[in-house]
């Protein structure tokens, strides 16, 4: 008899232990619904004092403790600036600290100096004014975990259905809610020092190197242009010949090309994350580009150019010309 009393008591034991933790789990955010939307959020220009780094994302922890322990009343920030599903941890970059103040009030230099003390930099970013964003419960440390496994993914679905450009992503940190925003434009604005240097130096040597190789492609078509043009100029019912061939396709197949490539590095644009104001131009340069193709270009070599840039191919051409 005493056995099943023991058994019972444990039994209970273990069932009022399994509704705490589900109870507290349902107060930390387990069953709340995700909504996210697209609009102005509650957040006004903020000045923050961060810490930059680059690695797993699951490290960031430590940042937010450390900065909570320098002054814990204020609101924790972070920023994530990579995809972790598609970026190496080891190269993700993020930022992470204490927002200092916010709209016009101004953070007083007692707290700058604490910071600084303890190696954090100070920023600023702006109102944020159209974003993507949602928001979720942060009642226990279980809501951050939460709020990561179903925010996070929610946003990636409502970005990739509506086809935005919303990056970085930041989290905020404030009162009982974590806010997480998606800028859809100045992206630049909420990049901070260590990172808009990364970029400077990435976008320079990928600049660098589609020049290199321009200029490689370019001698080869300028050769290759001046042993048809030498053919050419030794027996002109050949050079009749080969023009009579040549002209059909310049006609049809130049402008055919030329429109797939301009759709083509449109698509790629709009996929690679770049910011509204960077798809305009890009949009209006193809169109230049489009528009500028020389028509004399046979289909073979117009072919080429779907690899290369062309613009030294004209020149070739007004050479050939003036020999003929």
């Amino acid at each position: 008899m005493a056995d099943w009393v023991v058994l019972g008591l444990i039994a209970v034991l273990v069932l009022l232990l399994l509704l705490t933790v589900f109870g507290f789990m349902v107060y930390s955010g387990l069953f709340t619904e995700v909504v996210v939307s697209a609009g102005t959020p509650p957040i006004r220009s903020i000045t923050l004092a961060y810490k930059f780094r680059v690695g797993p994302y699951g490290e960031s922890g430590q940042l937010f403790t450390e900065s909570c322990s320098i002054s814990p009343k204020l609101c924790s920030i972070s920023v994530y600036y990579d995809n972790p599903i598609t970026v190496l941890p080891e190269k993700c970059r993020y930022a992470v600290g204490r927002i200092l103040s916010e709209g016009e009030e101004k953070p007083s230099e007692e707290m700058i100096q604490l910071f600084q003390k303890f190696g954090f930099k100070i920023f600023s970013f702006p109102a944020p004014s159209h974003v993507v964003m949602a928001t979720f419960p942060f009642t226990t440390p279980l809501s951050i975990h939460l709020a990561v496994n179903r925010v996070h993914p929610a946003l990636d679905t409502y970005i990739k259905e509506r086809k935005l450009c919303a990056y970085p992503r930041l989290e905020i940190y404030k009162g009982d809610q974590i806010h997480f925003l998606c800028p859809l434009a100045r992206q630049w604005d909420f990049y901070v020092p260590e990172m808009k240097e990364i970029e400077r130096k990435s976008r320079a040597a990928v600049a660098e190197a589609e020049d290199a190789q321009t200029d490689i492609t370019g001698a080869d078509t300028l050769s290759e242009t001046s042993s048809i043009s030498l053919e050419a100029t030794t027996d002109s019912r050949e050079t009749s010949v080969a023009t009579s061939i040549l002209s059909p396709f310049t006609a049809g197949h130049g402008r055919d090309e030329t429109d797939n490539r301009s759709e083509h590095s449109y698509s790629e644009s709009g996929a690679s994350g770049s910011s509204f104001e960077e798809l305009d131009l890009e949009v209006s340069g193809d169109g230049d580009s489009s528009a500028a193709l020389p028509s004399e270009l046979s289909y073979t070599e117009d072919q080429e150019s779907m690899k290369t840039k062309w613009t030294k191919e004209p020149i070739a051409l007004e050479k050939e010309r003036g020999e003929e």
